[in-house]
Order: structure tokens, then C-alpha cells, then sequence
């Protein structure tokens, strides 16, 4: 039973952000239907700009030969564009199952004010995890992923290199497991205040130590992939979390790395890591990243944050760099219409249908 009759008139069309061309997003009105059997709709209080992924989106440049597969879960359009592109979203159930009502929930769903998705894709918030940090449940999945993927075991050496969003999550994440060593690596120095926020010990790719049982590589560069070749010691493992998108890296697959035996492995979110696919789901991965979200050190990871009105600027921002952010929070209007708060972020008037 819903409660679709009693839908309030305001709810009839949404505001939603698009990537309309290259470096080009725009804030766009489109209809609302009224939610079916089994489906909510949900109020968006927060989302957040998954910035790697994103601004490779942003710049057109998701390789045709993969873009059905890096289609996001609610995506809308296709890529290069017009594509509605997102999946940090935290909100409110506003109509739906009666069971469903009040609840704060975590979608994989665009950056949107207000959207209808099957029940069945929304997570629960716990009690204990603030919407706000609820955010990050999309990058702490990922990180989950790339653990399970990993394998650690008790005792082990461990580097992660690349401080960003996905390395850090990884990062925390391990520091809560019994390892022998582990060590999160960046290029830049002033990463060392956020490793010392997380708990985790900071070194300068130069200064790490070697012979590794597991390296996983985050810094989606071909210098931090060469230096976890280096760091991995013999039968060694390096975990690849980085996404390349377009373009072309150098692996040194030369000198030592046959007589070393190493091992590169790809982790990729869309599907459950080998490990645990048989006996987890991506709901199961889902609900696990929340419940850890109740841990206040993950609000080291929000960064900022902005109005939707201001989302097509700031995803341009950020992507030629004048914006420095991990996660950079959207915030959403409860009744202003984000779109005549600020016309500039659309370049013509311009209805999208679902």
C-alpha cells in the first residue's frame, strides 16, 4: 500500500544535473511520476561528486568500448552525453510502502532533488550514521571491494598508494585489521595530516618500505603503479583500484617482474569481488559500507560543500582544479526551486522526460 493518492502537487517534476557536453553540466527540470507498487520516492538531502569518476565524465572521456558496463545504476542518457551521471545519494522517503515512510535512505541515483526508484535499491540509514557521512556509503563499498579482493591476512605488509578518496577508505579500513605493517603513500606531503587523521601511517613513495605481501594501487597514475611493482615482494600481490579511462599506461612488465612472480589484479565495484561473489550480494556490500559509517573519523573525507543550484560550477571546478576536494557534499532546497535560485546554470530552457 502506498501512499500515491495523497502525492503532494509539488513533487510533479524533479530538478536534476545533466552533462550535456564536455566540461559542460547543466541543472534540468524534468517530469516526476507517481510512484508505482513497490517504489518511493525519495527527497534528496545530500549527494556527494565521486570526483574521479565523475569528472572522467565530465570530460567525455568514458571509452565507447566500456561504456555499458561504467553505466551507472540509475544512469539516464548514455555517454559522452546527454547523460544524468551520479550514485552518492542520501534522502528521505517521502511516499511509498508504508514500511518505507520517514526512513533515511542511501541510493546509487544521480544528483537529483527528488527521484522514484523500486524499494529494493534503496539502503537503510542506520540511526547512528548522520545523512550527511551517509554519503560515502557508494566509496566505502568500493573500498570494501578492493579489500575483499585483496585478501589480507593476520601479519601482513601492506601499502596503499594514493591518498585520495578511494586510497584513504582503503586505508581506514585496514587500519582496523591485524596487520604487521601498513603504510599509506602519497607524492604530496601534506597528505601526511590526513593519514595522521586516519589513524594511518604516511610515507613519500621514496621513503616506503618494500617487500610487501599486498600492494594496493589508488593513485591512477603510471608512476604509482611502477613504484607498487617495486614495493610488492616476491609472489606478491598488487591490487589495481586505479581507472585509467581513456588513457594509455606503461606497466613494466620487464626486469624483475617475471622472476618475482608479481601479480596484478583488477578490482572494479560493479560486481562483488571474486572472494565473497558467491556468498554476498551488492545489497549485502551495501549495507555492510553504512553500518561503518557510524565511526565520526569517516567526516575527514567530506571536504566542502555547496548548494545543487551551484553543482554545474562546482563540477567544473574541480575538474580544471580550482576546487580541491576528497568528497565534496551537494546540498538540496527543501522547497526552492534550485534552478531559479540560480538561472546561469542551465544554458537554455530545457525538459527532460524519464
Amino acid at each position: 500500500m502506498t501512499n500515491s493518492d495523497q502525492q503532494p502537487a509539488q513533487h510533479a517534476t524533479a530538478t536534476a544535473y545533466w552533462t550535456v557536453g564536455p566540461e559542460k553540466g547543466e541543472l534540468r527540470r524534468e517530469d516526476l511520476p507517481v510512484p508505482g507498487p513497490g517504489e518511493a520516492l525519495v527527497r534528496t538531502l545530500y549527494s556527494g561528486i565521486s570526483k574521479g569518476t565523475e569528472l572522467v565524465v565530465h570530460n567525455a572521456r568514458v571509452p565507447e568500448c566500456v561504456a555499458e558496463e561504467m553505466a551507472a545504476p540509475n544512469q539516464e542518457g548514455s555517454f559522452p552525453s546527454p547523460v544524468k551521471f551520479g550514485y552518492l545519494s542520501v534522502g528521505i522517503v517521502e511516499d511509498g510502502p508504508a514500511d518505507w515512510l520517514g526512513n533515511t535512505v542511501f541510493c546509487l541515483y544521480p544528483h537529483q532533488d527528488r527521484y522514484i526508484v523500486p524499494v529494493e535499491k534503496l539502503t537503510v540509514v542506520p540511526d547512528g550514521v548522520p545523512a550527511r557521512r551517509a554519503v560515502l556509503t557508494g566509496t566505502v563499498e568500493t573500498a570494501i571491494n578492493g579489500i575483499w579482493e585483496a585478501g589480507p591476512r593476520l601479519g601482513d605488509r601492506v601499502a596503499v598508494i594514493g591518498a585520495g578518496l578511494v586510497g584513504g577508505m582503503v586505508a581506514k579500513l585496514l587500519a582496523s585489521f591485524p596487520l604487521g605493517r601498513l603504510q599509506l603513500i602519497d607524492v604530496d606531503p601534506a597528505k601526511r595530516a590526513f593519514a595522521e587523521t586516519l589513524g594511518v601511517e604516511f610515507s613519500l613513495p621514496d621513503d616506503a618500505l618494500p617487500d610487501c605481501d599486498i600492494v594496493i594501487h589508488c593513485s591512477a597514475s603510471e608512476a604509482g603503479l611502477e613504484r607498487a611493482l617495486q614495493l610488492a615482494g616476491d609472489d606478491g600481490d598488487v591490487i589495481e583500484m586505479s581507472w585509467y579511462a581513456d588513457r594509455k599506461v606503461s606497466v613494466p612488465l620487464g626486469e624483475d617482474f617475471h622472476a618475482r612472480r608479481l601479480s596484478i589484479r583488477a578490482s572494479q565495484v560493479g560486481v562483488v569481488a571474486r572472494a565473497r561473489r558467491h556468498r554476498r550480494t551488492n545489497a549485502d556490500r551495501l549495507r555492510l559500507a553504512v553500518s561503518l559509517l557510524s565511526d565520526p573519523a569517516f567526516d575527514a573525507f567530506l571536504t566542502g560543500s555547496s548548494p545543487l543550484a551551484e553543482l554545474p560550477d562546482v563540477v567544473q571546478r574541480l575538474s580544471d582544479g580550482a576546487l580541491d576536494a576528497l568528497c565534496h557534499v551537494i546540498e538540496y532546497p527543501v522547497s526552492d526551486d534550485p534552478i531559479r535560485q540560480n538561472p546561469a546554470t542551465r544554458s537554455a530552457p530545457t525538459e527532460a522526460t524519464r
